[in-house]
């Protein structure tokens, strides 16, 4: 058995930073599980395509790991969000993402935890001032 969590995390992280969504449903088995709030849970040939969606509106963003705790196969990350939308509104939220891993580190489950009325109230609030034309519903 492998484990290096932290190695895939770091990975992960900078997979979705650098926007190489291919590369970050890579971590993930065949039948790997992405399940984020208020959507149905992905397999890992849509992961790459919630991604893009889920970012879109935000061609400035962030996730910034701040603090990892691994529990055998498990591991718990706090993340800080920043983002900045096409007309210049910047959102920052806290989030919690859970990974499970198989025995050769990859992922079989992400859960990704966060207010997501809150996000989407200040998509709606930004796309309200006629600055995006995101549908906020999608994601």
């Amino acid at each position: 058995m492998s484990r290096d969590i932290s190695a895939v995390i770091d990975a992960y992280f900078d997979g979705v930073n650098g926007e190489r969504y291919e590369d970050v449903a890579d971590l993930f088995t065949d039948d790997g599980e992405l399940v984020a709030p208020g959507t149905k849970p992905r397999r890992r040939e849509a992961i790459a395509e919630y991604f893009a969606a889920a970012l879109k509106p935000y061609p400035s963003h962030s996730d910034m790991p701040r603090r990892v705790l691994i529990a055998g196969s498990t591991a718990l990350v706090e993340i800080h969000f920043t983002g900045t939308t096409e007309s210049g509104c910047e959102i920052e939220f806290d989030a919690v993402d859970i990974f499970d891993f198989d025995e050769q580190d990859r992922i079989t489950r992400l859960s990704s935890w966060y207010d997501s009325h809150l996000v989407r109230s200040r998509l709606r609030e930004a796309r309200g001032q006629g600055r995006d034309g995101f549908d906020v519903s999608t994601v």
